[in-house]
This record gives structure tokens, C-alpha cells and sequence, in this order.
């Protein structure tokens, strides 16, 4: 894993994407996290948002002018204008109906990277407040997240949570319930091949062996996420949506730093160009 962060700058280097980053409510922090990404050659940045707004800040950035910047997101991603795509502070809600809508998707799946406070980054799922609440919810996540960690040359270990330790089963009946899901996720996991241990609610344990965590649903897994990133001293560089065709990479609007979530934009969607390179050489 301590890999992981040069391959994904070596490969947004080499691809240098061009990405569209959604902007409500532009602040010169956002604006300079934006250029960063360009200067240090990670993408070709357009920025989609309030034309006027933007440019009394002023920025050196090309810049889309729309009041609707999450649906010009999806139109810019689904007609191939970008190369991927960052949500940065354009409306969550908003922004992910749009893509689900402009892909066909009934459901959307995250999986975000984050950095603790000593620098291990780590996958974590899910984080969106609605996902993840049931048993095949998760194995879902768990199938889609191991198939994309692969694609960075690393074989997944997914760490499952739950909300308690086995000696508390009886406390409560949805700490109970929590418990036996984690039993029965990580048994099902091991059936489809795929590295997995229930940790219980001992995340620190996790950690140590797991790059891969799964939160007992999306509100811890979102308070995980938030934890880490504002209050714990680490940080995140993205949750991109789970998608084969298309790269996304759902941001939070706290903090206003998107430099790194621009550079793991512009990797993947150079994971994605490598990937179709080869699928076609097998066809031939």
C-alpha cells in the first residue's frame, strides 16, 4: 500500500486528464487547489460552475459557465468532453442523481481512499448515509471495491466491522444483529475468493491488516470518513463511484482541498484507458 500513492501520482502524471470539477460557491482555496492540480501536471482542469462568480476570484483555469453544475457534470462525463470527472463543491445529492440518471444506474457505490494521520491510506466503504444497509448491499461493495483495488496491482484485504465485540452479543439486539452480518458478509466474502476478516467493532485492529475496511453501514462509514479526514488529522483524497466506463470521484465540500482528488481522477481514468487497451488486444 505505501506503493499505492506514487503509482496513483505516476499514472495521473503520465495520463495528465482532462477533468471537470464541479463549483458551488467558489472561494480562492478551492480555485488554488484546482490550479495546483494543473501545475503539478496531475490533469487539464475545467472547472464548471458560475462563470461570473469564478472570475472575480480569477483563475487561469478553462471554466464552463453553467448555473447547473451537477448535471453539466454527467453531460461533460457521458459525451466523452472529460476524461473524468470530480464533484468538488457542486450539491451531492444533486450531482450523484444526475449521473445515476445519465448512466442508467439504480444504485450508486463508493469507495473512498483515505490517509490516517501517519500517512497509511486505506480503502473505506461505504460512505454515502444510504448505502450499505443490507447484506447484499455490502457484498456488492465488497465484489466492485476488490475488482478496483486490483486494478492498482494490489490484492485486496477487506477488514469487516460491526458494532460490538462477540463477548456482547445479548446487550442489545442491534448490536446482535450487526455481528451476525459481519459473521455472515465475511464467510461470503471467503466463498467468492476474497481475503476477509470480521474485526468486529475493533477498527484499530483492522487497520493493521486490512487495506480494505467495511463499516457496519453508510452513517458510520460516512462518520469514519469525517473523523479521519477533519478532526483526526489525516485525509481524503476522493471516493470514486464504482463504474467500469466512466470515472467520478465524489468529494466533500469541507476543507476545500481537491488537489489530490483531481490526481486520482486522472489516474483512474488512466486505469481505464490501460484496461480497454487490453481487452481489445485479447479480442485480437
Amino acid at each position: 500500500m505505501d506503493a499505492l500513492l506514487k503509482a496513483i501520482e505516476s499514472r495521473a502524471r503520465i495520463n495528465r486528464a482532462r477533468v471537470a470539477m464541479g463549483i458551488r460557491e467558489p472561494t480562492p482555496k478551492i480555485l488554488e487547489s484546482a490550479w495546483r492540480a494543473q501545475e503539478m501536471g496531475f490533469a487539464q482542469v475545467v472547472l464548471v460552475g458560475n462563470k461570473k462568480e469564478i472570475d472575480e476570484i480569477g483563475t487561469k483555469l478553462e471554466v464552463i459557465d453553467t448555473e447547473d453544475p451537477e448535471k453539466a457534470l454527467s453531460d461533460l462525463l457521458v459525451s466523452r468532453q472529460v476524461d473524468a470527472a470530480i464533484r468538488g463543491t457542486a450539491k451531492a445529492s444533486g450531482a450523484l442523481s444526475e449521473l445515476k440518471q445519465a448512466l442508467g444506474m439504480k444504485k450508486v457505490c463508493r469507495l473512498a481512499l483515505l490517509l490516517t494521520v501517519d500517512g497509511t491510506p486505506f480503502f473505506l466503504a461505504p460512505v454515502g448515509i444510504d448505502e450499505g444497509n443490507s447484506i447484499a448491499d455490502k457484498l456488492r461493495m465488497i465484489s466492485l471495491g476488490a475488482e478496483h483495488i486490483r486494478r492498482f496491482g494490489i490484492e485486496p484485504a477487506v477488514g469487516v466491522l460491526s458494532g460490538g465485540r462477540m463477548g456482547d452479543i445479548g446487550r442489545d439486539r442491534r448490536v446482535d444483529r450487526t455481528l451476525a452480518d459481519g459473521e455472515l458478509v465475511t464467510r461470503r466474502a471467503l466463498e467468492m475468493g476474497i481475503n476477509a476478516k470480521h474485526h468486529t467493532i475493533l477498527i484499530e485492529d483492522a487497520i493493521k491488516e486490512s487495506n480494505f475496511i467495511l463499516a457496519p453501514d453508510g452513517i458510520s462509514g460516512n462518520l469514519i470518513f469525517r473523523t479521519i479526514a477533519f478532526l483526526g488529522g489525516g485525509d481524503g483524497l476522493g471516493a470514486p463511484v464504482l463504474m467500469d466506463d466512466y470515472v467520478f470521484v465524489d468529494t466533500s465540500r469541507v476543507g476545500g482541498h481537491f488537489t489530490k482528488a483531481i490526481m486520482l481522477a486522472s489516474a483512474l481514468s488512466h486505469l481505464n484507458k490501460e484496461r480497454k487497451k487490453d481487452s481489445l488486444k485479447e479480442i485480437h
